[in-house]
């Protein structure tokens, strides 16, 4: 099984306070790892640090056996990265902001135009892709954000709140993407309040607070 990403005494400390120290851990192909913790224990910090947005912290990151501070370039080309903000611009419509992330991310799928009308469909957004986002309700917003995750595949997802302002039925469509990626053998790492409803191990990495942490395996 390839090995996606993977840590080793990895630790971060903030005004004087360890949020969370020797942590070791791997995710591999086809694997799903849930982050746990109370407010304030680091859960989006770490997201962020193993996406390569942060680079102050001790230890080592690996993606797919290489140090990630030598390969972040290999990384980004395989990583969608969603944080618990929608991320989007209010005075361009759904499909300007997908065609926004296009030009951000590097996509490399054949025709670009075609990606965004299916990833737009597949979120429930058919009808909304030409109205300015500001217009749109908080729920399709965020269904524009997630629409993100159907541009182009990518072998990482790592989603920080992903369910936030979406109703039940967003909520089972997402469990069943998610699902779906790590079935076609993707990784997600995913911090959410909101209690996963799916099928197969989950892996769990559990922040107390206080610096300390519990890593379970899937």
């Amino acid at each position: 099984m390839t090995v996606h990403l993977s840590a080793r005494g990895l630790g971060c400390e903030r005004d004087d306070r360890w949020l969370f120290a020797d942590l070791t851990f791997s995710l591999a192909a086809g694997e799903l790892c849930r982050v746990e913790g109370p407010n304030g224990s680091g859960k989006t910090t770490l997201l962020r640090i193993l996406s390569g947005q942060l680079g102050d912290y001790s230890g080592e990151l690996h993606w797919c056996g290489e140090r990630l501070d030598r390969h972040a370039k290999a990384l980004r080309g395989e990583l969608l990265y969603l944080g618990h903000r929608a991320g989007i611009k209010d005075g361009l419509s759904a499909l300007e902001n997908l065609a926004w992330y296009q030009a951000l991310g590097e996509y490399r799928c054949d025709d670009a135009e075609a990606a965004r009308w299916r990833a737009l469909e597949r979120v429930g957004l058919t009808g909304f892709e030409e109205l300015p986002v500001e217009r749109l309700s908080a729920g399709q917003q965020r269904r524009v954000a997630l629409a993100r995750l159907h541009l182009e595949r990518r072998a990482l997802w790592i989603l920080d709140e992903p369910f936030t302002a979406i109703d039940a039925a967003g909520v089972a469509q997402l469990e069943g993407w998610m699902a779906e990626h790590r079935d076609a053998g993707g990784s997600v790492l995913v911090t959410s309040h909101h209690p996963l409803e799916l099928d197969g191990a989950m892996a769990r990495i559990c922040l107390d607070g206080r610096g300390g942490h519990d890593v379970i395996a899937a």
